[in-house]
């Protein structure tokens, strides 16, 4: 269901190095959620770093939301860089498993299939 490693990099070093790789592997990044700034901000002691990057390869959200509409409410696909117990980490959930949870079209789980490869891919460069 997860896909997630650890790695050596800094949480700061891994953030701009997730973000380099989304852009190199043909997505972009439509937005980056800085959780642990926000809950700090309203707040609440959190220790943790933790973004959120939600990236997207445009022609592929068109063939989902193709296939059915209702499926853009699992778009974008989201990655997250945080620390947890003094480690960085990177993870995804898995976009073949989102999705053959709300359709079983073929084609869909196709391209499911390809972004997944795809954004795990990004992960293991940024790492």
């Amino acid at each position: 269901m997860y896909y997630i490693v650890e790695t050596k990099k800094s949480f700061e070093q891994a953030s701009t190095d997730l973000e380099a790789a989304v852009i190199a592997n043909g997505f972009g990044v439509l937005y980056v959620h800085d959780l642990g700034a926000t809950l700090k901000s309203k707040g609440i002691a959190f220790e943790n770093q933790c973004k959120v990057f939600e990236v997207c390869n445009p022609q592929q959200a068109a063939k989902v939301m193709t296939i059915d509409m209702r499926l853009n409410m699992a778009l974008p696909c989201r990655i997250s860089v945080y620390t947890d117990a003094g480690k960085t980490m990177m993870s995804l959930i898995k976009p073949v498993r989102v999705l053959s949870s709300l359709s079983l079209d073929e084609n869909l789980m196709e391209i499911a299939q390809e972004v997944q490869d795809a954004t795990i891919k990004m992960i293991d460069e940024a790492k």
